[in-house]
């Protein structure tokens, strides 16, 4: 099968990249070095649409060595890396992706990676299940199962198996302990004002900094927001959330009031329309508006255009919107995942925890994936603790163990 990127001759570059993120990823080497000699995925068939990049291309090369036959596509236009994207071509692997691909290419790639005709699938978003589920209806039989990335993702399949039109079990990654404790509180909040702060090269402390959703990732982006001194405001739909909020020491307010007194506005809700045409009515001159949500549509750009007398790029990943009165308001990274798009994603010690999820939840399919039914499942609940005991002792932590009276003693109930 022949791969689709932009230039195999940045290779070398990717390889660095690849080759660093490897000292900061403990448990997918030990995963590495295990599955490596047993091969649990050999004869199998894999499509992984995930964003392109470093981590993602070790977790790639990892299912390759336990024996995989893998296609990987990006799940974004700006987050694949083409000089990644050529390293893993190099290596074997069969790559349809390069950075800023059009609607139509993004779609292309995935066909083309399905032309595999995948047991198992590796998805972050949707997109890729959405395409076998439509266009690709001819390969359902012979897919297991796939496992999901993101909250985004995970929301789509339980509406699709609510329907009763999941064809296939689907574990929900996003959703283990070791995946959305660790990568959507900590990974997003540090990725996410990364790719602001490197985009921007403004100041944090003092401003006021809006974040829409209270759910993990906008708990990590709050967090880190006041730990660079930023006064924090959160909206919320979700009461229980927003009660959660204000005891976290936040203040919390409909998108209708932030609007007019936020200097920063950062999104993270899964959901469109987050930040619209009011709101842009009322914003500060100068505001700054991302987003760490999935897709590019928690802010609505179209009515962000209709609003304004012209759109320019003023500095690389930043847009200025000139209102009608003047006010100039900013959108980083076209609206899409700024800390992919604008940044490098989460840092490698996070997603060796969130791929190591993924890894498992395929190892697991493939023992268990024909006794599923269609429907969206949890990862089993011993494969986190695994996880985190290897990262524990990749740490050199160590923890307390139950004693034999103590684990009688809560078996009692």
């Amino acid at each position: 099968m022949e791969s689709m990127i932009r230039d195999i001759q940045l290779a070398p570059s990717g390889h660095d990249k690849i080759n660093w993120v490897k000292n900061f990823m403990p448990v997918m080497r030990a995963i590495d070095a295990e599955f490596s000699e047993s091969k649990p995925f050999a004869g199998l068939k894999m499509v992984i649409t995930l964003h392109l990049e470093a981590k993602t291309a070790y977790m790639a090369e990892i299912f390759k060595h336990a024996g995989a036959e893998v296609a990987i596509t990006g799940s974004n236009p700006l987050s694949t890396q083409d000089d990644v994207a050529a390293a893993l071509v190099e290596d074997g692997l069969n790559v349809f992706a390069w950075h800023g691909c059009t609607p139509e290419e993004y779609d292309l790639f995935i066909n083309k990676a399905l032309d595999i005709h995948p047991d198992f699938v590796i998805d972050d978003g949707g997109d890729l299940v959405h395409m076998l589920h439509t266009k690709r209806r001819e390969l359902l039989a012979d897919v297991i199962g796939g496992s999901e990335e993101t909250t985004t993702g995970v929301h789509r399949l339980r509406a699709l198996a609510d329907q009763g039109k999941l064809e296939f079990p689907m574990i929900a990654a996003n959703d283990a302990y070791c995946k959305y404790l660790f990568d959507n509180r900590y990974g997003t909040g540090q990725s996410t004002w990364d790719g602001i702060m490197r985009t921007t090269n403004v100041v944090i402390a003092g401003k006021n900094v809006v974040i829409g959703g209270y759910g993990w990732c906008g708990k990590g982006g709050a967090m880190r927001a006041r730990g660079l001194g930023a006064n924090v405001i959160v909206t919320e739909v979700d009461p229980i959330k927003a009660v959660e909020a204000v005891f976290d020491g936040f203040r919390v307010m409909p998108m209708d009031e932030a609007a007019k007194i936020g200097d920063i506005f950062l999104t993270l809700t899964g959901d469109k329309d987050i930040i619209r045409k009011q709101h842009f009515a009322v914003m500060k001159d100068g505001a700054i508006m991302a987003n760490s949500g999935h897709f590019d549509v928690e802010i609505n750009i179209p009515e962000l255009e209709e609003s304004s007398v012209s759109r320019r790029t003023v500095r690389n990943n930043i847009e200025e919107f000139v209102q009608k009165d003047g006010r100039k308001l900013y959108l980083l990274a076209e609206g899409r995942l700024v800390n992919l798009a604008a940044g490098d994603g989460h840092p490698a010690e996070i997603m060796d925890l969130s791929f190591a999820v993924q890894f498992f939840s395929a190892l697991h399919l493939v023992q268990h994936g024909r006794e599923l039914s269609k429907d969206v499942h949890l990862m089993p609940e011993e494969i986190n603790t695994k996880i985190a005991e290897i990262k524990l002792a990749s740490m050199g932590v160590k923890i307390d163990e139950l004693t034999p009276e103590q684990r009688a003693y809560l078996q009692m109930a």
